[in-house]
């Protein structure tokens, strides 16, 4: 690129000259989950992608590697991965660097770090995220914050560092750049993330309203990367989680996948902004093929748990500390390979309905929550009326309505699949008479029955955010799938 350039070139053929043969596609295409989801979980402000390791040898000629300190481990069995975004600007022309808002400093600077372990047998991922401002000690610099290792002393420190701070051997490192991020975001066509506070990025200029957006590379890095909220650093970790679940799915999607042409583009765009470890270099496609069954249900995010989040350091600078003991039984789950989220129940073969509204106070609003309608009379047009009764009391109906078989509910009912109670609340509340009812359903129902009446506006009090971050001494885990919006 050069500084004639309109902007960051990003997804489709940005870097070129991939060809697939057509036996190289079929292989593909029957290998469509063969995503490398540590490439998926790269780092939300500079996150890698899901990316389908399909040509090993040429995956191994375009990615760098770097002599990173880690201890191999068998192609089988558990596996820490250090996963490292780097905000790089070297290679950036003044005009990207004035887009992205990075400044024209010269230099690497680590901006976020996460710890990926696979479960011996491959079938689970955990991916513990580490607060940039975490003070720590750096092997052979002292204390500092945990993002100087990598300015420090680039990846080995890092590792070193991490290693120090976790007591977890790291096996493999993984490191990507500001444009490996907006290229995959781009390459997967954009991301859709949901927030619950207001953002006013005065230094992005990057403003969202509460609610659910799609964003395309460059917005969807300003989103990861902002600390423009109550919470800063630990705002923004949330955020981070929530946008590598929603590429996550979308990687897996077989729109995705079974498309030759997003495929090509997806692999294109990522694999020149990658740095790993030499060991994992050699071979990445065998570890792929190990992770082709993985979901976003089989994918938990944490953060390491905290002490004090307004830690004054010795230098005068505002940092985190860890609960120490908190952190250790973490750490000391992961490697004996304990999940930290519980499996989910099995569900009733038949669902029963709940209670019309609960009493409590509705905590989702309207303007957040995405429903379906589907007709469950043989009276024409309830439907229709009914999506547009949602839509005046502020809620989201994408779709055109639906029709049961058969065609005879005389009560509405509002469906909602488990973990989403909160959003059905404030559906039932909104439509009276509704019987809230738990059901394998992808997302929020409401089936019209012949004794609708219409809608109401409901009061929504949501959580206001904490004026000052609050330190978390018992971590808290959810699958990538929890964290994807669906509201």
């Amino acid at each position: 690129m050069t500084d004639d350039d309109s902007g960051v070139h990003v997804g489709g053929d940005a870097y070129g000259g991939v060809r697939l043969s057509q036996r190289r596609t079929k292989r593909a295409r029957s290998s469509a989950r063969t995503v490398i989801v540590t490439g998926a979980l790269s780092s939300a402000v500079l996150l890698g992608s899901g990316v389908l390791w399909f040509l090993s040898s040429y995956a191994t000629s375009q990615i760098k590697s770097v002599e990173a300190g880690t201890t191999e481990s068998d192609a089988r069995g558990a596996m820490n991965i250090l996963l490292v975004g780097v905000d790089k600007r070297d290679d950036l022309t003044r005009r990207q660097q004035n887009q992205l808002h990075l400044g024209r400093e010269v230099g690497q600077r680590s901006d976020t770090m996460m710890v990926i372990h696979l479960s011996e047998d491959h079938s689970k991922i955990t991916v513990v995220s580490l607060p940039r401002d975490s003070w720590v000690d750096i092997p052979g610099k002292g204390t500092h914050k945990i993002n100087s290792a990598y300015s420090l002393g680039g990846a080995p420190l890092a590792v070193r560092t991490v290693r120090n701070a976790t007591g977890l051997t790291i096996n493999h490192y993984i490191e990507v750049n500001v444009l490996g991020f907006i290229n995959v975001v781009d390459a997967l066509g954009g991301v859709s993330v949901c927030t619950p506070v207001a953002i006013d990025d005065q230094h992005t200029k990057f403003k969202l309203q509460p609610g659910t957006y799609e964003l395309d590379g460059v917005k969807a890095l300003f989103y990861a990367r902002t600390r423009a909220t109550a919470r800063s650093d630990l705002d923004r970790i949330d955020r981070q989680q929530q946008v590598i679940s929603a590429l996550l799915q979308r990687a897996l999607s077989g729109g995705t996948l079974a498309n030759p042409a997003k495929l090509t583009g997806l692999v294109s765009s990522t694999l020149k902004t990658l740095t790993v470890d030499q060991a994992l270099a050699k071979d990445l496609l065998g570890l792929a093929d190990q992770l082709k069954d993985v979901s976003t249900d089989d994918v938990a995010f944490t953060t390491v748990p905290l002490a004090d989040v307004n830690y004054q350091a010795p230098t005068g600078e505002s940092a985190v500390l860890w609960d120490k003991a908190a952190a250790r039984d973490l750490f000391r789950r992961i490697a004996a390979d304990e999940p930290l989220v519980k499996p989910a129940t099995a569900k009733s073969a038949t669902p029963t309905p709940s209670a019309t509204s609960s009493a409590s106070a509705l905590t989702v609003a309207p303007s957040r929550i995405a429903v379906r309608v589907v007709n469950g009379t043989a009276i024409t047009g309830l439907g229709a009326r009914t999506k547009t009764d949602l839509l005046k009391v502020g809620f989201q109906v994408p779709s055109s309505p639906g029709d049961t078989t058969p065609r005879n509910h005389v009560e509405t009912l509002v469906r909602y699949p488990a973990g989403r109670e909160d959003s059905a609340r404030t559906v039932a509340a909104a439509i009276p008479g509704a019987e809230l009812r738990q059901a394998d359903v992808p997302g929020i129902e409401v089936v019209v029955g012949s004794k609708y009446k219409g809608t109401k506006k409901v009061t929504v009090k949501e959580a206001a955010p904490t004026a000052t971050p609050s330190a978390t001494t018992t971590p808290i885990a959810k699958t990538a799938t929890e964290n994807i919006c669906k509201n």
